[in-house]
Parts: structure tokens; C-alpha cells; sequence
């Protein structure tokens, strides 16, 4: 009987992870396949890496110690969406001899042409959010270019002045903070607009 690990993944704290699961084990029921652990990030975006997703740091981990033959995960955009990611994890399964099903792409990667079609779905995953990003930047262009004003509002006028006053009588960043009953990143950010003068 194949051993299998489900991972599952939501972007949002507003998603819950609970039809991923349920599909998956039905897979896994008619697949004659044992599920010996189901591994979760709950409110993690797929952009993170590795380091920021403690299910799949520790799915991964169990792929090193061979727990089970095969993950088995919703889509390939649960995995992760930057190509670079998604083949590590690919490569780390494939070094260990574990396969990887993805139940929406119907892929199963330990055949030659699962492993190719795995590939080109993270091609695609990563133009996507390329492509969102793009959207993104254009809005912002926009929205400047309608006058706009972007990124955090400057500090009153006399806050800024009493900064200032304080900075040259050699008063630090916190001491000014406390001072002013302000925070350190308002100071800090004075002083980038005023720096010290040559």
C-alpha cells in the first residue's frame, strides 16, 4: 500500500482548508493509498518560501527521513507559485524517490511525463503572477499620474520642525521618539527628507 502525505494550503486567515482535505482523502480512499500524515499552512501566501511555510518545511523534512512514497496536493499553485520553489520542491521529491499527485491537474510526477507537465504548470504559475504584478504596477502609475498622493502621509509641520530642532541639539531617533510621544520610523523618515547638510 502506497503511503501518501497530503499538504493543503490557503492564502487568506478568511479560507479554510477543509474541501482540499476531504477531496484529497477521498483520492487517497479510492487510490487504495494510506494517508500517514496531512501537513497544513493556513493563511500563508504560496510567494513565501520554504522557511516562511511551516507545514512544507515539515513535509519536507519527512521526505528527507522517507516517511511516505508520495504528496499528494490539491494544485500545483498549493505548492507554490515562483517556478524557482516549486522545482526545488520537485527536485527534493525526486531525490528521495517520493512522488507528487496534484489532484486539479490530474498529475501524477512519477511517470517522464508528469515530471514534464509539472514543470510547464510552474511556468505558468509564475507568469500568472507576473502578470498580477504588472496590473498592480499599472494602477499604481495610474494612480499617480491622476495626482495621487502615494505611500504615508508627511508629519504635521511643527512636528517636523520640533524633530528637527531636536535632531541638531544631538538628541537620537529613539530619544526624539519618546519625546514626541511619536514613533522611531516617523523620525527616521524626517531625517531622510532633511538630511544632514554637507
Amino acid at each position: 500500500m502506497k503511503r501518501v502525505a497530503i499538504y493543503i494550503r490557503v492564502s487568506t486567515s478568511k479560507q479554510d482548508t477543509d474541501n482540499q482535505r476531504r477531496e484529497l482523502e477521498a483520492v487517497a480512499n479510492r487510490s487504495g493509498w494510506k494517508v500517514v500524515k496531512v501537513y497544513e499552512d493556513a493563511g500563508v501566501s504560496g510567494a513565501k518560501g520554504r522557511d516562511q511555510r511551516p507545514g512544507l518545511d515539515a513535509m519536507m523534512k519527512a521526505v528527507n527521513a522517507k516517511e511516505f512514497d508520495m504528496v499528494a496536493s490539491w494544485s500545483v499553485d498549493r505548492l507554490g507559485r515562483s517556478l524557482t520553489d516549486l522545482l526545488s520542491i520537485l527536485q527534493g521529491l525526486h531525490d528521495k524517490g517520493v512522488g507528487l499527485f496534484l489532484h486539479q491537474q490530474g498529475l501524477d510526477t512519477s511517470t517522464t511525463a508528469g515530471k514534464a507537465m509539472f514543470q510547464m504548470l510552474g511556468v505558468f504559475a509564475e507568469f500568472e503572477r507576473g502578470i498580477i504584478r504588472e496590473r498592480v504596477n499599472a494602477g499604481l502609475a495610474r494612480a499617480k499620474a491622476n495626482g495621487t498622493k502615494l505611500g504615508r502621509r508627511r508629519v504635521k509641520p511643527s512636528v517636523e520642525a520640533r524633530i528637527l530642532e531636536l535632531r541638531a541639539n544631538g538628541d537620537g531617533i529613539l530619544k526624539i521618539g519618546r519625546k514626541l510621544g511619536i514613533g522611531t520610523s516617523v523620525v527616521q523618515r524626517v531625517f531622510k527628507q532633511d538630511p544632514w547638510p554637507a
